[in-house]
């Protein structure tokens, strides 16, 4: 019985076991200053954490097996526990019936946890399957001590192991299969068949089969793994797809006519055990570790290889602490960093990286000695039985200090590898690395990793500098600026300001040495690439003048025009351009940037030496600019400047006027001055297209007027007066030019006949007085009908023959008689027409219809006399009623309105005219002639009411007329009523 300091001892160790930390401190690393403070608000968890099983075997426990989250342990003598760790709870206890001395040797069970070997110490083997409780006898074993069963992890299942590997205690290797169905009637034993297919052999003599493993690669390479004491044999081969269930006789009978392929160790400590190490269940496992008398053989299995599977193979030697006269190791299970190593009375962690012992764990004499440590690879725990206990480990976050031993190791990828979600230590992986590339002289390589890292920025910079290493400063530099926020704007200014003035210093060095204008281009074209970066705009435009100023400094011209460019400063540059009379380069930057605002800044110089383009430029950009406001410049050199700037500027403001349509009278008023001044052909025709509407007209009319004027241009002066309508001054202007001119003037007012007559008096005038021309004053007579013989007669002389006015008096006498007999025809006609008006009148009140006692009204088919009826050409014959009630709903909502208002103001009337045919005694004598009066008046209404009514109703027959065809497409029984008419038929 355990004393409360033995509970209090166990406790302790299983809280705090002795762990060796290999985890480096910051003094290790070179700089000793980083920007992370390791601050953990709980201990961290362990990462081999023990918990020890709340069971109480009821016999000591002889072995343990556990896979696939199935427990099976031997205890006692003859007695077989099974525990399915998803039931704790619901425990299976097998008697195994042997009444013998056998005693249980081992047990092997299948990766599935279904299938369930047991080797007995009399060369026996029974079965057993986890879906049964009868243990069976494998017959076919008998006389062999197995020692080790390889399974077959493709082919097995629930069921059926497939063909599996055994090996014995005397080397031989066999091949088997079990089934767990009952078989045949003459073949009752699960074991199908069991033949030997190899056997292994140390110093001449059978060693016995210490494990065996069988795994398969890519390909269809299948490798067997054996250990006997001292050495590892494995086997490759090859097994044809789709013969998988033939077995492994093939790949023993590849190997024959060659000599196994084995690793030897001289010392023997009576057996070994090896552990592989698979990162997912049911692939192939990655690495191994073998444990023999020498240590531990450990490495990588690669299976690309083709003749040995085994690389990086390293051995560990044993602890100085492992005495095999009393602490042998007893078991051994490998994790993906470490290896854990079973002694009698501890567990020792040794890391697979550097050898070291990392944790230890003692356990103490009360559970007894340690016997086996076995690894659940579906639930990644690691199980550990004594006699009287069971234990098992948690392994979590294995490779938390992982990134320590690659970074002592100067494996610095792999480090960083393991502490990516851990920023504080990667920073340290990233300073050691900096470190040991700067002492190997590999400076870009340490700026680039010390820019990642937290280390502080003054003491970096010095190292470089002091190393006189620009380059790497530089990389440093571009580094960390990267690495910046956006919001640390100091910082970033500091460094975009530091990089100008190395890549500056960098590229004047380059420049002034020979033979090195490949370099030089290669870093001009980096410095503008840092310029032109889209992550530091903002920094660069509002530290622009800075900028400048160090690329004026370093008298780098091209690059500030660069710089300029990007910061989209083109002012700067194409004021550059015009100081070295560079006028095309300057033109170019303002065509393709399109900057209304430098265009009218800079166009008045470039007018002056490149016109030509200069207006190119402008009608490219088109309606963008203002015309008005590039009138200065065009108005500065077109007094000034030669015959072309001239022409250019003409061809612009025309550009403006007959493809812009500007309306400006500023632009239109300068076109025609230019036209006045330098194309006089081209102002009228300017004029003519212009219009002679006012509202048409985006000239000065009177600026217009007086240009011409002061210029001579008479002809231009007469169109201005036209449209100004000044029609007087046109005539009088254009006699002095043309008479044709003049007349088509004078027929200009159509509307105000007394102008033009008098307009025509002064051309006649004109033709009689000046030209003394009498065939072109009678001439005038034939152009305007408002002028007679008579009208310019005046104008001649008081002695002219008469024959020059014969022909137009005659003219003259023969209209007036012409007008006289077309007088008499109209009355004559009109007489004619009174007379066929009043014989009309007089035939269709004689007209009349006979209607018979028999005829019926259309509508209602009843008798037509005994109620008002209407009579219609056509025949159709209705009563008053039955016409109003056929034709209302056809009438427009406003005919109906009428209608229903002419009804009333007949109602009314007809109840006024009642009232006064009553007598009135008293006032009889003194009324009467009143009361007859408004009988009169009222008569007369009411029967205009009637006539009304009548032309609504009776305008034309309901069933021949217009709405009989405006009907055609309504349905005959109205949709409203549609669901009542349907109903009355029912």
């Amino acid at each position: 019985m355990s004393s409360i300091l033995d509970e209090y001892e166990d406790s302790q160790n299983s809280r705090h076991p002795v762990q060796h930390s290999s985890r480096l401190s910051a003094a290790n690393i070179g700089i000793t200053h980083s920007g992370f403070v390791n601050v953990r608000l709980e201990e961290e968890k362990p990462i081999f954490n023990k918990q020890r099983i709340d069971f109480s075997p009821p016999e000591k426990i002889n072995h343990f097996a556990v896979c696939n989250n199935q427990l099976c342990m031997s205890l006692g003598k003859d007695t077989l526990l099974r525990i399915d760790l998803a039931k704790p709870d619901q425990p299976n206890q097998i008697e195994l019936g042997r009444k013998d001395d056998s005693r249980v040797h081992k047990l092997f069970l299948d990766p599935t946890g279904s299938h369930l070997v047991i080797s007995l110490s009399t060369s026996e083997c029974l079965y057993l399957n986890r879906n049964t409780q009868k243990v069976r006898s494998l017959s076919r074993w008998r006389g062999h001590l197995i020692e080790s069963v390889g399974w077959n992890k493709l082919l097995g299942t629930e069921t059926n192991t497939g063909p599996i590997l055994v090996g014995t205690s005397q080397g031989i290797i066999f091949e088997a299969e079990i089934s767990a169905s009952e078989g045949s009637l003459f073949n009752t034993n699960p074991d199908q068949y069991f033949k030997q297919v190899h056997s292994l052999e140390e110093d001449g003599r059978p060693a016995p089969v210490c494990c065996i493993e069988v795994e398969r690669g890519p390909e269809s390479k299948v490798v067997i793994i054996a250990t006997t004491r001292k050495r590892l044999f494995q086997f490759v081969g090859r097994v044809a797809e789709g013969s998988e269930q033939q077995g492994f006789s093939s790949v023993f009978s590849q190997n024959q006519e060659l000599l196994p392929s084995f690793q030897e160790f001289p010392f023997n400590m009576g057996y070994s055990e090896i552990t592989f190490y698979t990162s997912k269940l049911r692939s192939c496992p990655k690495a191994f570790a073998w444990m023999m008398g020498n240590g531990v053989l450990y490495g990588q299995l690669d299976y690309i290889r083709p003749d040995s599977v085994l690389s990086d193979v390293q051995v560990w030697d044993y602890t100085p602490d492992i005495d095999f006269s009393f602490n042998k190791p007893i078991s051994i299970v490998l994790t993906q960093f470490h290896f854990l190593l079973l002694l009698p009375d501890r567990v020792k962690a040794i890391c697979t990286l550097n050898g070291q012992v990392v944790y230890e764990d003692v356990f103490p004499d009360k559970f007894g000695t340690l016997k086996k440590m076995i690894k659940d690879l579906a639930g990644g725990l690691v199980w550990i039985y004594t006699e009287k206990a069971v234990f098992r480990y948690h392994i979590q976050r294995e490779a938390r200090d992982v990134w320590q031993m690659y970074m002592s190791m100067n494996k610095f990828d792999l480090a960083k590898e393991y502490c990516r979600d851990r920023p504080e230590c990667m920073d340290m992986v990233l300073a050691k690395e900096a470190e040991h590339c700067f002492q190997n002289k590999r400076y870009l390589e340490s700026a680039k990793c010390y820019a990642l890292t937290q280390n502080y920025f003054e003491e970096i910079a010095l190292k470089f500098i002091e190393a006189k290493q620009d380059e790497a400063l530089k990389e440093f530099l571009l580094k960390k600026l990267n690495n910046l926020k956006q919001s640390e704007k100091t910082q970033i200014t500091l460094l975009v300001t530091w990089l100008t003035e190395l890549y500056l210093n960098h590229l004047g060095l380059l420049e002034s040495a020979e033979g090195k204008h490949g370099v030089f281009q290669e870093t001009r074209d980096e410095f503008r690439k840092f310029l032109s970066s889209s992550k530091h705009k903002e920094c660069l435009y509002n530290n622009r003048t800075t900028i400048y100023d160090l690329l004026a400094s370093h008298g780098n011209v091209d690059d500030m025009v660069y710089f300029s460019v990007i910061m989209q400063d083109y002012e700067r540059v194409i004021s550059h351009h015009c100081q070295h009379d560079d006028y095309s380069a300057a033109l170019e930057v303002l065509s393709k940037h399109c900057d209304e605002k430098l265009f009218y800044k800079f166009s008045p110089i470039l007018m002056q030496h490149i016109p030509k383009k200069v207006v190119d430029a402008w009608i490219q950009m088109g309606s963008r600019l203002e015309p008005k406001k590039l009138i200065p410049a065009l108005v500065n050199y077109s007094q000034m400047g030669s015959t072309q700037q001239v022409n250019e500027t003409i061809r612009y403001m025309e550009f403006c006027v007959y493809q812009l349509t500007v309306t400006e009278e500023a632009i239109h008023n300068y076109l025609l001055s230019l036209y006045a001044k330098y194309k006089p052909d081209s102002l009228l025709l300017y004029l003519e297209q212009a219009g002679t509407h006012a509202s048409y007209i985006h000239y000065d009319l009177k600026y217009t007027l007086r240009l011409c004027a002061e210029h001579g241009y008479l002809q231009a002066c007469v169109l201005v007066y036209k449209i100004m309508e000044l029609y007087e001054e046109a005539v009088d202007l254009a006699l002095q030019v043309d008479v044709d001119l003049a007349k088509s003037c004078a027929d200009l007012p159509e509307d105000d006949e007394e102008l033009r007559k008098k307009l025509w008096l002064k051309i006649a005038r004109h033709v009689v007085q000046e030209e003394k021309d009498v065939k072109k004053a009678m001439n005038c007579l034939s152009s305007c009908n408002l002028l007679k013989i008579e009208d310019i007669l005046p104008f001649f002389p008081d002695f002219v023959t008469i024959d020059h006015f014969k022909e137009a008096i005659c003219s003259s006498l023969e209209e007036y008689n012409q007008h006289i007999d077309e007088l008499k025809q109209e009355m004559e006609e009109a007489t004619e027409s009174a007379k066929r008006i009043r014989e009309d009148i007089q035939e269709m009140r004689n007209k009349y219809g006979v209607v018979e006692n028999q005829e019926k009204c259309a509508a209602c088919d009843f008798p037509l006399l005994n109620r008002p009826f209407y009579l219609f050409l056509c025949g159709h014959m209705f009563h008053y009623d039955c016409l109003f009630l056929e034709v209302t709903p056809h009438l427009s909502t406003y005919k109906q309105t009428k209608l229903g208002e002419l009804q009333k103001k007949l109602a009314a009337a007809t109840q006024t005219s009642k009232s006064r045919h009553r007598p009135a005694p008293k006032e009889k004598e003194e009324g009467g002639d009143t009361a007859s009066l408004g009988k009169e008046s009222a008569g007369v209404s009411r029967e205009q009411i009637k006539s009304d009514i009548d032309d609504i109703i009776a305008f034309e027959c309901v069933y021949c007329g217009e709405l009989m065809i405006k009907s055609i497409d309504k349905p005959f029984i109205d949709p409203q009523k549609l669901e009542e008419e349907k109903s009355s038929w029912l």
